[in-house]
């Protein structure tokens, strides 16, 4: 058993999800946030932020922690327990561009309910539920925007 940690973003811009569609040797893989494994040194932030730039080339910044999320997964025969350290991230426009060398072939800004739908993974679904939540808590109370921080 061998123990992981990545880190992601969830990344909102004017009230739309950046997601990526991951297909390998043209095999569905589905609908995914952002995130990555954390490399020597870096802090969680630093990993979420340039993984984000990496597989998206979105601009965005860290609002707030959301959680982390853990599942496990078989590779070469052994279990791998991976935790995931979410960021609800704010996107400086609509630009994204998928990462090609990690097989993403799509990327977009959804609205919550098709991004909810979109993604793959049950512990995905629940932290886009928690970070939409803290985004319109923090919109409703004028905290959220370049211009209002």
């Amino acid at each position: 058993m061998t123990k992981a940690t990545s880190c992601g973003g969830v990344v909102i811009f004017r009230g739309k999800i950046l997601l990526l569609y991951k297909s390998y040797k043209n095999r569905y893989d589905g609908w995914v946030l952002p995130k990555g494994t954390v490399e020597q040194g870096e802090t969680h932030e630093q990993t979420a932020l340039r993984e984000v730039k990496e597989e998206t080339d979105a601009d965005a910044s860290i609002i707030k922690y959301v959680g982390k999320s853990e599942y496990s997964f078989y590779s070469f025969h052994e279990q791998i327990i991976k935790s995931v350290h979410w960021y609800l991230m704010e996107s400086e426009n609509y630009h994204s561009k998928p990462q090609k060398e990690e097989f993403f072939v799509d990327s977009g800004y959804y609205k919550f309910h098709e991004a909810y739908h979109l993604l793959k993974f049950p512990n995905e679904k629940e932290i886009l539920k928690q970070a939409y939540d803290e985004y319109k808590k923090l919109r409703s109370a004028n905290r959220w925007g370049k211009k209002t921080r």
